[in-house]
């Protein structure tokens, strides 16, 4: 068996050896994306998904929040600038200051990363972490062994696009955010003016203060069901507004939706996280206990009140 010498150079050598990982990770993604025809980088993924999140958004701005050097976020930027996709616009009362904003170009594209690329990757890379746990370097060993007993790509080719997804927030979004929200709302109590205000301003009351909003999309019913993180006081963030369209129940999509977003408040390092729901809303305190929710008095006194139908409040609390 040959032998894997940077592996045999230990953790000093960490940063060599993720690199080597997120090339062949990152080259199996471009291949999936040339093979959908679409003109996009996985390396500039992230930048195109953070202006449209955050944007306009200033260089400085966006190197920070993805915590990469200024350089490399302006090389990576040109290259976008040029096929059309990101553009400088000025800002203003301000002629000298200049923010990103995706194109209408750049928008059609992230429709189409979101919906035919993005779904493809993450199954694939979610099936080559599934079940790791303890020592960190091993965890990154069998990785490394899964990957060579199956890339990323023949991974993505075999299985697919997966019957569900979950995506982030966008603008064009927002409508679908209020309406699966006052659906289900509406139709076991009454629309409050705290409901009011974060179903109509999303981006401003939840994600420009660092919280996420996530939907669950499928192939054929489009995107069915919403959840959001919502920073707090003290550290807490609150998971709120998650809501399934009628025309969706049965499919699961409220477990994998809440499932998403947890994993996602951890990637974020979101570790105190709680709810406000009702009694009346059984089968969804079911669900919230069985993925490691619990109730929780003094969350209770120190959140209840925002909601007049409040009256059960819960903490997370993972299973080790």
């Amino acid at each position: 068996m040959e032998v894997d010498l940077l592996a045999g150079f230990g953790v000093g050598f960490l940063g060599s050896r993720l690199k080597r990982l997120a090339e062949r990770m990152q080259a199996d993604a471009a291949e999936v994306a040339r093979s959908l025809d679409l003109p996009v980088q996985p390396a500039q993924m992230s930048l195109l998904m953070t202006i449209r999140l955050h944007g306009p958004i200033a260089v400085g701005e966006l190197a920070q929040r993805l915590r990469l050097a200024q350089p490399t976020v302006t090389r990576a930027l040109g290259a976008l600038e040029r096929d059309g996709f990101v553009e400088a616009r000025r800002t203003p009362g301000d002629g000298r200051s200049k923010r990103l904003a995706l194109t209408q170009a750049g928008e059609a594209l992230m429709v189409r990363v979101q919906t035919e690329l993005l779904p493809r990757i993450e199954s694939a890379a979610a099936e080559l972490v599934e079940g790791l746990s303890g020592d960190f370097m091993q965890g990154l060993a069998k990785v490394e062994a899964r990957l060579d007993a199956a890339s990323l790509l023949t991974r993505i080719q075999t299985a697919g696009v997966p019957a569900l997804w979950a995506r982030d927030f966008s603008d064009d979004l927002a409508e679908a955010f209020y309406r699966i929200n006052a659906e289900w709302i509406q139709d076991m109590f009454v629309l409050e003016d705290n409901d009011i205000a974060l179903l109509s301003r999303p981006r401003e009351l939840i994600l420009d203060k660092g919280g996420v909003v996530l939907f669950a999309q499928t192939a054929e019913l489009g995107v069915v069901g919403t959840c959001a993180l919502m920073v707090s006081k003290d550290g807490w963030v609150e998971l709120t507004k998650m809501g399934v369209l009628a025309s969706a129940r049965g499919l699961k999509v409220g477990e994998f939706l809440l499932a998403k977003t947890l994993e996602r408040a951890a990637s974020l390092g979101m570790d105190k996280v709680y709810l406000l729901t009702n009694r009346k809303c059984g089968p969804a305190i079911h669900l919230y206990e069985k993925l490691g929710f619990v109730h929780d008095a003094e969350i209770m006194a120190m959140f209840g009140a925002r909601y007049e139908r409040c009256d059960v409040a819960m903490s997370y609390r993972p299973r080790g």
